[in-house]
């Protein structure tokens, strides 16, 4: 991974691929971050949110707008790597076995029926939510115990950011093995029930999901968008003067 915003990121997918199924099936252990504007923001103002993001196994670009950013500085073509489409690019994949943690019980159950459909395996894998408390109240021994003895490959984390990320750091130590993943909405796009959805995809090739996100839950996403919009400044001149004496 290169650092970019003061956050390694992996660009190249197969590198992504790779690296999560070389861990899988060396039986070694690691979470996964998808860093989008919110996140990357984070990160730039909490040194230990920081240290979290840059201690994952790999992190992927979730940003379409962040990897265009990058894109225009470096004169190079970076392509975004959305929490969403890895989600479904393992669960299409149908060879490993996988946890769902996090969301509601409502999702949950709706996101299991959808899955099973692409999968049958799915409908007998982990469902489970989380009681809603701050991240450094959780019992993670128990939590882990529990993922512990159902062994699986992946789990998934539903929690949102930066809640997620924290969680998965400090859920990792008590862990055997397997791969976390911080997937936020991905659980409620693929439920398809609530309000929350993803974008449709002409919005997503116009790098417009953001937009549509921000219309469909404005309380939510537009403070965010809008801590990273007073940032970014900052964090493109500090990458261009980054670019000068060190080029990709």
């Amino acid at each position: 991974m290169s650092t970019f915003f003061n956050v390694k990121l992996e660009f190249d997918r197969e590198v992504v691929n790779q690296t999560i199924q070389s861990t899988i099936e060396t039986g070694g252990k690691g979470y996964v971050c998808a860093i989008e504007s919110n996140n990357l923001a984070i990160a730039n103002k909490n040194t230990d949110f920081n240290n979290v993001v840059n201690g994952a196994l790999i992190n992927i670009c979730d940003g379409s707008n962040v990897a265009w950013v990058l894109s225009k500085i470096y004169k190079k073509n970076f392509r975004s790597f959305t929490g969403s489409d890895l989600f479904m690019h393992y669960v299409n994949m149908g060879c490993y076995k996988q946890y769902f943690l996090g969301n509601t019980r409502e999702i949950l159950e709706a996101l299991r029926e959808n899955l099973s459909k692409i999968d049958s395996k799915i409908s007998e894998m982990a469902f489970d939510e989380l009681p809603f408390r701050a991240v450094d109240e959780f019992d993670y021994k128990s939590i882990a115990q529990t993922i512990n003895n159902d062994k699986p490959d992946i789990v998934w984390v539903s929690l949102g950011a930066p809640k997620q990320e924290e969680f998965m750091s400090l859920l990792l130590p008590h862990l055997n093995r397997g791969v976390l993943f911080g997937v936020g909405a991905a659980f409620n796009f693929k439920a398809n029930i609530g309000r929350v959805k993803r974008a449709p995809e002409w919005m997503r090739k116009l790098r417009l999901e953001w937009l549509y996100r921000a219309f469909n839950e404005p309380g939510k996403n537009i403070p965010r968008y809008w801590g990273f919009i007073k940032i970014l400044p900052k964090l493109m001149r500090l990458e261009l003067k980054k670019r000068a004496t060190n080029p990709l």
